[in-house]
């Protein structure tokens, strides 16, 4: 595939097979592009459950619910890490939710391989999506089936004004995946076609998309 070359695909990311735990690292603390691409991949038919540290609030900001494309949501603001841990895994145990997302502050000593293994476990046995939004955080050893970094990308033509922004736009990149290939994307959320592609020279990652979604 020549650089540059562009694909478009229904709303299709290299997705697992059922929910389960998945791993987004911002590009920096007040870099939005990881929860905008996060919010254009979660179900809106059932509540979701957001925990926050409290250090994650300090830092990157609390969620404003209204502006959440979803009508129904939990929020919970957790005093540190382990706490959270613990409230995303309760979550994760009621089948009614849509998603968990769970957002942390740096690389706290209780997000260790374990805890993260318990999530993904605790996603799959039930059946609901889990997401870790890591903001400054490093990608050290992770039972996280899916890991995306995520930077905010130039926003798109408007299509009626060209002095305005059109759609959002980010750059994703998976670079650990189980049973897919890691890979790079210009991802934008467009309301008559969700999900523009433009993937770089190398890879390969397209092709297996195709006819798959987020759980």
């Amino acid at each position: 595939m020549e650089a540059g070359e562009r694909w478009r695909l229904p709303g299709e990311l290299p997705v697992p097979d059922r929910p389960t735990l998945s791993e987004l690292f911002a590009a920096s603390p007040r870099d939005g592009g990881a929860t905008g691409f996060l919010l254009s991949q979660l179900p809106r038919e059932k509540p979701w459950l957001w925990v926050q540290e409290r250090m994650a609030i300090l830092e990157g900001g609390r969620i404003y619910p209204p502006g959440l494309p979803v009508s129904d949501l939990i929020h919970v603001e957790a005093r540190d890490a382990r706490a959270a841990l613990w409230a995303m895994e309760e979550g994760l145990r009621c089948s009614a939710l849509g998603a968990v997302i769970g957002e942390l502050w740096g690389d706290p000593a209780a997000l260790d391989f374990t805890a993260t293994r318990r999530l993904a476990v605790a996603a799959e046995a039930h059946g609901v999506a889990a997401w870790l939004l890591r903001l400054g955080g490093t990608a050290n050893l992770s039972g996280a089936r899916m890991r995306w970094r995520v930077a905010s990308g130039p926003s798109l033509p408007h299509p009626l004004d060209p002095k305005a922004p059109g759609a959002a736009a980010w750059q994703a990149e998976l670079f650990r995946a189980r049973g897919f290939v890691p890979g790079r994307w210009s991802v934008s959320d467009e309301p008559a076609d969700p999900v523009d592609l433009a993937a770089g020279a190398g890879d390969r990652t397209l092709g297996q998309a195709r006819g798959r979604r987020f759980a």
